[in-house]
């Protein structure tokens, strides 16, 4: 040491004490934030606020409302953000993106006066539900990840009455609980949800899915834009197909045929399993078969890994995103995979 201390000067001493309150004031706001997620704090969110590109979030960032508000609001108009989740990220850029195609606009995926102006709705986006006994019917314990202890179960349903009314919801169940924190999500109870409208309905003629995008693009016989759904096509280890390849058929609530043999090795897994059907199905409630054999679009039992995790080649979409592309395909229709 050469015998300098080192102090602080009065200016540093100020601005120290300006970050501080800085960082106190911020930590005071974001935790006001998680406290008031309340159904008047996301109907009267103005999606205006909303930054034109996502900001870097903290490790564990709490619902946005003006978020919620948004995806919703994509939600109704046919271009999906998958998971309700009110975190902002690339799908629902991508959302916003595909509303701007529907709607005939320039494409830039940013929240501008045009794309505010287009997705006003009167209808408050949260709004109550209550909860009826059949919502607790066909709830299991818990999924266990092996294969062969699901071949084991005879359905895959879901493993609370919150994970089944967020699927219903198009919700992520986090969200449910943060908008319901005291809820015991029992019969007779009622508890808030989004309010997402009705399906999309039409006849599909043609499907694009866009690997580089991670998304899925559906055309009516007009050639114009039906619904965009966010998308997993693939992976760097199993891509998925090439070309174009036809709808053979759909399938609801199918069993899962695993077979190391053809696709991929699951843990110690190496004989042919029969998973039963249900939502925590390794493909969801539904399977669009396609003429490329083995590969299909199909739903997925985690909602909030959409075009966030690999696939084994297959595409992959929210349930309720497949359901409802499932609704408006029959066979023949022609898939087409793009880079």
């Amino acid at each position: 040491m050469d015998g300098t201390s080192v102090g602080l000067t009065p200016s540093n001493a100020m601005k120290n004490k300006i970050l501080l309150v800085s960082l106190l004031s911020s930590i005071t706001f974001g935790a006001a934030q998680a406290q008031e997620l309340t159904a008047e704090a996301v109907n009267n969110a103005n999606i205006a606020s909303v930054p034109p590109e996502p900001v870097q979030q903290q490790e564990k960032p709490a619902p946005d409302p003006a978020i919620i508000h948004l995806q919703v609001l994509l939600d109704r108009a046919g271009a999906s953000p998958g998971v309700i989740d009110g975190l902002d990220g690339n799908n629902v850029r991508k959302a916003v993106a595909g509303f701007e195609a529907l709607q005939s606009l320039p494409v830039d995926g940013k929240v501008d006066p045009d794309v505010v102006t287009r997705l006003a709705d009167d209808q408050h986006v949260i709004g109550p539900y209550q909860i009826d006994p059949d919502d607790a019917a066909d709830i299991v314990a818990e999924i266990p990840k092996d294969y062969a202890e699901q071949a084991k179960m005879e359905h895959l349903g879901f493993t609370s009455v919150a994970e089944k009314l967020a699927e219903r919801f198009h919700m992520d169940v986090d969200l449910v609980h943060a908008l319901n924190p005291s809820a015991k999500f029992e019969a007779g109870e009622t508890i808030l949800v989004a309010n997402i409208g009705a399906p999309r309905a039409g006849v599909v003629k043609r499907i694009e899915a866009r690997r580089k995008e991670g998304q899925l693009v559906a055309y009516d016989d007009q050639d114009a834009i039906i619904a965009v759904y966010p998308a997993t096509i693939g992976s760097e280890d199993n891509p998925s197909p090439s070309g174009k390849h036809k709808v053979n058929g759909v399938a609801r609530n199918p069993t899962y045929e695993y077979n190391p043999k053809i696709n991929f090795q699951q843990g110690q897994n190496k004989s042919k399993l029969t998973l039963p059907s249900g939502a925590n199905n390794p493909v969801g409630t539904v399977w669009i078969d396609l003429s490329e054999p083995t590969y299909g679009i199909h739903g997925t039992p985690e909602p909030s890994l959409i075009d966030k995790a690999g696939s084994h080649g297959c595409v992959r979409l929210t349930n309720w995103d497949a359901e409802e592309l499932a609704s408006m395909v029959k066979p023949g229709v022609m898939v087409e995979f793009e880079d």
